[in-house]
């Protein structure tokens, strides 16, 4: 199969410039706080699809959003019934 070709420049200039302040700090940190932000940062990534799920499906329940959340941000596939 052939991939398209991806234009990295292009998605780079598109990215907001690194926060090297931001960067110092969390070198700093050990290992077990240096994960948190990207845990609270995931938290909010879920949650915020969680909601745009429910305001586009209103008619599914909290546990079929729930799927639908988790089978978005995890690498593991479900079966499909």
């Amino acid at each position: 199969m052939n991939m398209p070709e991806i234009d990295v420049a292009a998605i780079v200039r598109g990215l907001d410039p690194a926060d090297w302040v931001q960067i110092d700090l969390l070198k700093k940190l050990p290992p077990e706080k240096r994960i948190i932000p990207a845990m609270r940062a995931q938290a909010f990534a879920m949650s915020t699809f969680r909601l745009t799920l429910e305001s586009r499906y209103p008619n599914l329940s909290r546990s079929e959003i729930s799927m639908k959340v988790l089978e978005h941000f995890t690498t593991v596939r479900l079966p499909k019934k």
